[in-house]
């Protein structure tokens, strides 16, 4: 997988250009990134493409339907990373370094400190035999002690090692959001998922819909208890 935590953003950017909008992405376009993370998709086949697909649209004499979603460009994304992988044209790793913008010990640590005051006021859900608000509060703790171990050394630190220890992290609190959930509340979310993935079924495969179904469930429970994404690729 890449070595830069520029992924979402340069995705992001990319798809709304071309789309020629300002608005926002949706939940649905945000965990489909993270499956294209997760299943180790290179920043330069998704950005291909997007350019594919909206290629192909462009051409199409009608256009009585917006794209409105990434989900949109997922077969087109998909066959370029067979494509590179097949032609064997992935970026070297010196590419990967000179592609990566860097950090600096200061953004780090005021991203960690931001995401301690944030899981301070989060709307966890309460669950009988466990307190969701305890174990913020003790994530709270581990953040900042982080921040401040970075913030003494001034130095920047390993971002692999890091990145392990925020993604433990963000995982406890999703299994206990997940526990804590009232059965109706998951049913809802899970609703909302089969509605806004249904359009777009057609064009990926059944893991491929099964992992997004896992992504989009996993980013709107974090969203509706206003926990903050801990990992480093949500630094921008």
């Amino acid at each position: 997988m890449e070595n830069y935590f520029n992924y979402f953003t340069e995705i992001e950017e990319h798809y709304l250009r071309r789309r020629g909008t300002h608005l926002l992405l949706s939940t649905l376009d945000w965990a489909l990134i993270e499956t294209w993370r997760n299943a180790g998709i290179p920043l330069e086949a998704v950005l291909r493409g997007v350019d594919e697909a909206f290629d192909k649209y462009d051409t199409r004499p009608t256009k009585s339907k917006k794209v409105n979603s990434l989900a949109y460009c997922a077969q087109a994304v998909l066959a370029a990373a067979e494509d590179m992988k097949e032609a064997a044209i992935g970026a070297t790793s010196e590419q990967k370094v000179q592609r990566n913008p860097g950090f600096e010990a200061a953004q780090i640590v005021a991203f960690l400190r931001t995401n301690a005051e944030k899981l301070g006021k989060a709307r966890l859900p309460e669950h009988q035999g466990f307190s969701t608000e305890a174990l913020a509060r003790e994530e709270a703790v581990s953040l900042r002690a982080i921040a401040d171990s970075i913030a003494s050394s001034g130095k920047l630190p390993k971002l692999e090692d890091l990145e392990r220890r925020l993604t433990v992290l963000e995982e406890k609190l999703f299994a206990v959001l997940m526990a804590a959930t009232p059965d109706e509340d998951l049913v809802n979310v899970r609703a909302e998922a089969d509605h806004d993935l249904a359009p777009y079924r057609r064009n990926m495969t059944a893991s491929q819909i099964d992992q997004l179904h896992k992504q989009y469930v996993h980013k709107r429970l974090l969203e509706r208890s206003g926990v903050p994404r801990l990992s480093l690729f949500y630094m921008h």
